[in-house]
């Protein structure tokens, strides 16, 4: 059955050919960070997919993560496209490194998860808070119930966290 929600006005639709997106929405729908985890080499995965993207495997089972990690890279966006974001510009996207799988497979590798910068309650971040975070901020994972059997996961400045005293930020353009 094809998931069906809402999101600031924009429709979500799922389509039951899609199980591995379904069943990631369907964890985030309960609060919660699931992830394939490969049968195989058991390294887990983002984003869903058919087949494990090391060895090829198409065995996994959904395994619990905590929704934690490093802020690793970011956008800005000024001009929104869709024009329901205007009203938030500029609002960040994130891209962050999970504490959980850190440096593999390799080294230089992590677990990396995109999303919205959102305050701790789920709604995207005001201004004031963007300028707060940049790469190295600590992040933690929320949720916003968009619809049933679908949540969208956001990512918020993690209070409980050591955040650094000055997280890096990409410079002003004139």
């Amino acid at each position: 059955m094809t998931v069906k929600g809402e999101y600031l006005g924009m429709n979500i639709r799922i389509s039951d050919l899609d199980k591995e997106n379904q069943e990631f929405f369907g964890h985030c729908a309960n609060h919660q960070l699931h992830l394939q985890k490969c049968d195989h080499c058991a390294l887990l995965r983002y984003p869903p997919t058919t087949a494990c993207p090391w060895c090829a495997s198409a065995d996994a089972t959904w395994a619990p993560v905590a929704g934690e990690g490093t802020l690793h890279s970011y956008g800005e966006v000024y001009q929104a496209i869709q024009p329901v974001f205007r009203d938030y510009a500029p609002y960040m996207l994130v891209l962050v490194d999970l504490d959980t799988q850190l440096g593999q497979p390799t080294e230089h590798e992590a677990l990396r998860i995109t999303g919205n910068l959102a305050t701790a309650e789920g709604d995207l971040a005001p201004p004031e808070l963007v300028t707060q975070v940049g790469i190295g901020s600590r992040l933690r994972i929320v949720f916003k119930d968009a619809g049933e059997g679908v949540s969208i996961p956001l990512w918020t400045l993690d209070e409980n966290a050591e955040q650094p005293e000055t997280p890096w930020r990409y410079p002003e353009s004139a």
